[in-house]
């Protein structure tokens, strides 16, 4: 996909790719035949950039046809850079992009469910970067307050963003005593584990009177070594040999 549009993001999206396959395929009640139902769980991405996951998810669980990825980023397509709602493609519960704001969406979906005595769940993506946005903890502060223990925020704590470390740009740590002490319950896993992501999604989903945070341990370009931990990846994109060379690692 994104050899072909010569633009994307792929690191952060490699290292997603366990933490979306686990909520599609194993955690979610959703329906691709249905892709508004009311009853659904719903999915709020924050970090936008990563859309080339989200949508390779989708297609695999059936929102629509797989030879569709292959417009990625192309004039007319609705798999855009940046997922957006009004661009026709199902599944896609908020036009992403400007980082920090999902939180607050994804609070407020929440609070609608509870109040409309609804038994659907929230559950939203987060680069651990976009944490350094202020807004993040006013809605954090207020998730708390409201008791959503219907909501599951996820932190992709993959320890870097466009330049660099994230502890060299901005200092996170310690992250987990900071959720802890806005009242969440914290769950820490490696993200690239499908048996920890599994048992840490179950956790979450038995939380009473408080919402939970998924702090998942995971690594930017995952499964192709030349790229693995390195922060120039997080917006550049293979060549098409190069792609060829990355596609036969991973399988």
């Amino acid at each position: 996909m994104l050899a072909g549009a010569g633009s994307g993001h792929l690191g952060g999206s490699l290292g997603l790719a366990d933490i979306f396959t686990t909520l599609y395929f194993s955690v979610l009640n959703h329906d691709p035949v249905q892709p508004s139902w009311s009853g659904r769980d719903r999915v709020v991405l924050s970090i936008g950039h990563v859309a080339p996951v989200l949508y390779a998810t989708l297609a695999h669980a059936g929102y629509f046809p797989l030879n569709e990825l292959k417009t990625l980023r192309k004039l007319g397509s609705r798999l855009q850079g940046h997922p957006g709602r009004d661009h026709g493609l199902p599944g896609i519960e908020l036009s992403a992009g400007s980082l920090g704001q999902g939180l607050s969406v994804a609070v407020g979906m929440a609070i609608a469910a509870k109040m409309d005595r609804k038994n659907h769940r929230i559950y939203s993506i987060h680069g651990d970067g976009e944490l350094q946005e202020g807004s993040v903890w006013e809605a954090a502060m207020s998730a708390s307050h409201y008791k959503l223990d219907n909501f599951v925020a996820i932190v992709d704590r993959n320890g870097l963003q466009i330049d660099g470390k994230t502890e060299d740009v901005m200092k996170l740590e310690p992250l987990a005593e900071k959720w802890r002490s806005f009242g969440w319950q914290v769950l820490n896993c490696d993200g690239n584990d499908i048996d920890q992501l599994l048992d840490v999604f179950a956790k979450a989903q038995i939380s009473q009177n408080a919402p939970s945070v998924i702090i998942a341990k995971t690594l930017m370009g995952k499964g192709i070594r030349s790229i693995e931990g390195d922060y120039h990846w997080h917006g550049k994109v293979p060549t098409t040999e190069q792609a060829l060379e990355f596609l036969e690692q991973l399988r």
